[in-house]
């Protein structure tokens, strides 16, 4: 059985589109200091979701205590603790005008009252 050649295998060719939706939504993000399960998962939908307007925010940080196989998430022990994320979150959904919003967060076995606190502050 003759096998193709590496010359014959097909690559396809995706070219990204950084487009003005897209910087729009990372310099929100980034200006506010706000993670996103987009950039930590390493989605590769990323480019065409942001340039729609379309981003799942991620609070408590960006280090999971868990270390779930199908997961891109860093995995470790959590230090991060900041009262001011939840106005600056709803500042930046605001600022990007978002009629829906999904929020989601990393799993913090490290906290008390599994973190009900932190999400209604």
């Amino acid at each position: 059985m003759d096998l193709p050649q590496a010359s014959q295998i097909y690559k396809p060719k995706i070219r990204l589109k950084m487009g003005s939706g897209y910087k729009f939504i990372d310099e929100v993000v980034h200006k506010n200091k706000l993670h996103t399960v987009c950039e930590e998962a390493r989605c590769p939908n990323i480019y065409e979701c942001w340039d729609r307007g379309t981003a799942t925010l991620m609070i408590l940080g960006d280090t999971c205590t868990r270390a779930c196989g199908f997961c891109s998430v860093n995995t470790g022990r959590p230090t991060w603790n900041d009262p001011t994320e939840p106005t600056r979150t709803a500042m930046a959904v605001k600022k990007m005008k978002l009629r829906h919003v999904v929020i989601t967060s990393v799993d913090r076995d490290d906290l008390k009252d599994d973190f009900g606190a932190e999400i209604w502050a």
